[in-house]
This record gives C-alpha cells, structure tokens and sequence, in this order.
C-alpha cells in the first residue's frame, strides 16, 4: 500500500463520468484512436475467447468442458497481438482486452487497431474500469436492454482520456506491478484458505471415526475401509439409520424455501438462498427442518446440508431423515467426512455428470457412539472449527479487500485521480504472478462468446 497524490493541475473533461482529467491529458473520440479491424479468411490462426474477468486469451481446445465443434473458421475475424477486442453484447460487463497472439475471434466480436501514440494495454485497463462500463452501457443499442450491443460505429464515438503515451505505458508498468503484489497476496491467502480447510476436515474426521478418548480401546468394525472403532461404538448400514424420502411435488408452499445445488457451499453446508421468489417447472422434493440434503451429482463436492426450515429441493439432493440411534447433526457430519465422501464418489456413474446411488450409499456401514458421546463430539467439533472459520472468514475478507483495493486503484490512476509517474516501478516476476484464472472463481470467470460455435451437449 502506499500514498498517492493528485496531479498539479486539473481541467474539466465536461464529461460527467470522467470530471476533471490531468491539464496535460487529451480528450478524444475512440475514433481518433482507432481502426475498426474487419479481416477473415485467416482458418489456420488459434481461437482466442473474451472472458468477463481475465480478458482476452488463447482457448484451450483440448481441455473444454463441453465439446464444441467449430463453424467456418474463415468467417472469424483476425485479431492481431495487441489489438483490442470486445464482446459487442458483454462490453459493458468488462469482456474486452488485448489480444496477447495473432488470432480469431467470434464474429460477435469488434476488433479494433490502434494508431500510433495508443498503447492498448492502457485502454484495457481503462476500458474494464466501473465508470467507463457504465458509458458502454449508455451508448449500446437494441430492441431489449439485456441483449444491447456496442456497436463499432457508437464505440468509435465514446470519449477516453488520453495520456501522453510514454506516461500510457508506465501506468501500464504500474498497474502491472502493483497487480501483480495484489496477484501473490491473494495466492498466499487462497493457500492459506486450503490448509485451514485440510484441517477442519481433520478435525472431523478425527472426532466422527475415533472419538474423542485417547485411551479408548478399539475393536475391528469388519468393515475394511472403516477399520478400527472405538470398542463400544456399534456398526450398522446407513439405510436402518436413516429414511431416503422421496416427496415429490411440483409447487411451493408459501413461506416454504427451495434449494438448489448452487445455493449449497462444498464441505460447510452453508446455505445461501437467492433474493426473489424462485420459478421452477419441474418435480421437486420436500423435506422438513433437520432433515439431511446429500447432493448426489458429483458428491465429490460434498454438498451436504441441515436446514433449520421447511421447503423443496432440486431432485439431485437425498432427503435423509434419521430414524434413531443417531442425531441428525452427527449424520450430518459423519457424511461429511472425508473418506466417506471418497467412498461414495468412487461408486458414481456417468462420467460428464457422476451421480451416486440411494443402494450403494444406504448400504454403507456407519459407526457410530451411544447419544450422549455423539453430542460430545458435535460439541468438540464446534468448539475446533470455529476458531478455523473465523480464520477462514478473515483471509477471504482480506482477498476481497485486496480486490477491492486493487479495483479502486485502477480506476484512479486511469482517469487520472492520481499520479503515478514520480514512482519507480520494480519488475515484475512472472513466476510469482497467479494463473490467468486463478484469481476468480469459476462462475465469475463466465466467457462471454455468444454466436462463435455450434455446441453440442
């Protein structure tokens, strides 16, 4: 972190989304900077793909989670290294960049060159900023705002500040640099999230398998992947533990909640409902409060829950409701650890979307105590993590306050709110730098390529 100060002198853009700009920055019409770039015929160039959150860069054809098959690639237009290239529909949501390799890109997209006295890797970042979004925004046309484009002919209208060139490339150098620490701390903490996760499992694992006695005698559960177990502790097949109920129904009730596999978090159970009334139009499954959620489709991902409230849920969850000689909140654990997990996600079928079975997970074998040791392992189990959460919870607030902070700062110094040219900028180390995806969770990291392919499912 470090204490930026204000240029010397300001002028009035007289354009509300920018305000005041450096006196010595320009203001002019993205058509004075660039070129609309409109070339095909190019089939034997590499696929590039715009994402909302890492930009342009090269697809991996051979790693694709669904099978594509490409349409003329002699209608895909050229973009060459350093051209901008933008997703006329998601502009405004930040899928633009800087095309790092000669290449193609959907016909959906807008290739644009620059002139000289233009380093795109400044517009890029400018380009990506909230405020400038917004304009996309404002200048996109179409009959349905959701499906609005930008067009070329509107992009080349939409005013950019300007810096002198040299000065463009070292906000670059900066914006880069400072990137790049932001990159490495979020790395170290994400590591960090990791071995804190490693070991709550741990603590579960321990608490649910062994109990809590050191001294404890053990005996052999005749199960070979349970092993050992406490000598008092009792082994039974999970379906006389529990009933997998099977309520079907096509509505809501009112004040009833409906939960899908998304709004589950893996190996915490932590709900998250979405805002709104859900729609949905297909057969679901109701359960009760304390009832036990199993996602079944990839149950690697243990997407396991205990709501505390009554409602439906997709047909991908099992509605586990415990019959006695266990607790629905030690079940809940207990399927939660992790060689059960391993277990059960070895005996899944499918392999684009592996599901487990009710028969094989209801005729497990599950160990368990008497009632009063179940509690007192819950209660140790809860007491253990909670402490891990909360370190948890503080390196994911810190990964966001770094984002937040990395964003902020950006915008600041493209617009010129701050001066950047006095600071010497060190190197930066690309093998400290995090993977181009590595930063962003899946679902944030959607790549926007409406119109580029034919897909099959």
């Amino acid at each position: 972190m470090m204490k930026l100060a204000a240029y010397p002198e300001y002028k009035d853009s007289g354009q509300p989304f920018l305000g005041e700009i450096p006196a010595h920055w320009n203001l002019f019409r993205n058509g004075r900077l660039f070129s609309q770039r409109n070339e095909t015929g190019f089939g034997e160039l590499p696929i590039l793909e715009v994402s909302l959150k890492t930009g342009v860069r090269v697809r991996d054809m051979d790693n694709l989670k669904r099978k594509q098959v490409m349409s003329d690639r002699e209608k895909y237009k050229r973009a060459t290294q350093g051209d901008i290239a933008y997703n006329m529909m998601r502009m405004w949501q930040g899928a633009v960049g800087v095309a790092p390799v000669d290449g193609l890109v959907s016909p959906a997209y807008v290739v644009v060159r620059p002139f000289p006295e233009v380093d795109c890797n400044y517009f890029s970042y400018l380009f990506r900023t909230a405020s400038y979004m917004n304009e996309v925004d404002a200048y996109s046309r179409g009959i349905v705002k959701d499906r609005n484009r930008l067009y070329w002919q509107d992009f080349k209208r939409m005013p950019s500040p300007v810096p002198p060139v040299d000065e463009q490339r070292h906000i670059i150098r900066f914006l880069d640099a400072i990137g790049g620490k932001a990159q490495r701390f979020i790395r170290n903490k994400r590591r960090l999230i990791v071995l804190l996760k490693e070991q709550k499992q741990n603590v579960i694992n321990q608490a649910v398998t062994r109990g809590l006695d050191s001294n404890v005698k053990f005996k052999p559960s005749g199960v070979k992947w349970i092993g050992d177990i406490p000598e008092h502790w009792e082994v039974r097949r999970l379906k006389f533990l529990c009933h997998n109920l099977n309520e079907q129904t096509s509505e809501k009730k009112p004040g009833e909640a409906y939960i899908a596999l998304e709004h589950i978090e893996s190996w915490t159970g932590r709900i998250s409902l979405p805002d709104g009334e859900i729609i949905f139009d297909s057969q679901v499954k109701r359960f009760r409060p304390g009832d036990v959620l199993f996602g079944k489709l990839r149950p690697y991902l243990a997407k396991i829950t205990r709501p505390q409230f009554s409602g439906v849920c997709v047909g991908e969850f099992l509605v586990l409701r415990v019959t006695g000689k266990v607790s629905a909140d030690f079940l809940e654990q207990k399927l939660r650890s992790k060689r059960l997990i391993d277990l059960i996600n070895s005996s899944t079928f499918g392999a684009k979307m592996p599901r487990a079975d009710w028969t094989f997970i209801g005729n497990l074998k599950i160990a368990y105590p008497p009632e009063i040791e179940q509690r007192e392992i819950l209660k140790h189990i809860q007491e253990k993590t909670a402490e891990i959460d909360q370190a948890i919870n503080r390196a994911q607030r810190e990964i966001e306050l770094m984002r937040e902070y990395r964003t902020r700062l950006i915008s600041d110094v493209v617009t010129g709110q701050v001066d950047v040219r006095g600071i010497e900028v060190p190197e930066v180390v690309e093998e400290e730098l995090l993977a181009p995806d590595e930063d962003v969770a899946e679902s944030e990291d959607l790549i926007v390529d409406e119109g580029d392919m034919e897909v099959e499912e």
